[in-house]
């Protein structure tokens, strides 16, 4: 099952990419947050 885990890593590597762009695109939307 090692090759699930290194594919669930960059499944979730890449998850957590995008949500962190995703706050920073709201943060940037409003610069008063």
């Amino acid at each position: 099952a090692k090759e699930f885990h290194e594919q669930f890593k960059v499944t979730y590597t890449a998850f957590v990419g995008l949500a962190a762009l995703a706050h920073l695109f709201v943060i940037a939307a409003n610069p008063w947050w």
